[in-house]
């Protein structure tokens, strides 16, 4: 991931003026961060979530599951998570997405947030609603009790993050 402009002004104008060129754009803090198009296991691991996630939060009623879009929390601050909110871990912005994203999601009232890491085949998930504002790292199995819905939905970990 890189820096590719340093501004504190950015507003939704300056934000949709960005290129459509396959690059990832984000503004967090009034910095505008590049990532280059998601791997191949990248894209997978968001289709296999998606997969199990949307009939899920259909199912109990819960609402969307929407992949891939822009979060336009106040000026200076557009999030694009993978997923809502889920993001998947690239090897080149960890410092972004396990500590400067959390902080903002947090502060804009995201009952939860989470980080799928293929590498090392854990996620880390931060439980705003319930207080906390540190991680807990989760292997194995990832269960997610929605309020709302009559079970919780239970992810395998080793199977969402198998390299391809």
């Amino acid at each position: 991931m890189s820096t590719l402009e340093l501004r504190y002004d950015w507003d939704y104008s300056d934000y949709a003026r960005l290129p459509d060129d396959g690059n990832h754009y984000e503004v967090l803090d009034g910095e505008l961060l590049v990532t280059p198009s998601p791997s191949p296991l990248h894209q997978v691991v968001s289709f296999r979530l998606a997969m199990l996630l949307g009939p899920y939060v259909e199912g109990h009623r819960l609402g969307l599951m929407i992949q891939d879009v822009d979060l336009l929390f106040q000026t200076g601050q557009f999030l694009r998570p993978d997923l809502l909110v889920v993001e998947i871990l690239p090897p080149t912005s960890g410092p972004i997405d396990l500590v400067k994203k959390p902080a903002r999601y947090g502060d804009f009232g995201i009952p939860e947030y989470w980080v799928l890491d293929p590498e090392d085949r854990c996620a880390w998930v931060w439980h705003f609603a319930e207080g906390s504002t540190a991680p807990e790292q989760v292997r194995g199995r990832l269960e997610w009790p929605a309020r709302g819905a009559s079970e919780p939905l239970r992810i395998d970990l080793e199977e969402l993050l198998r390299p391809l």
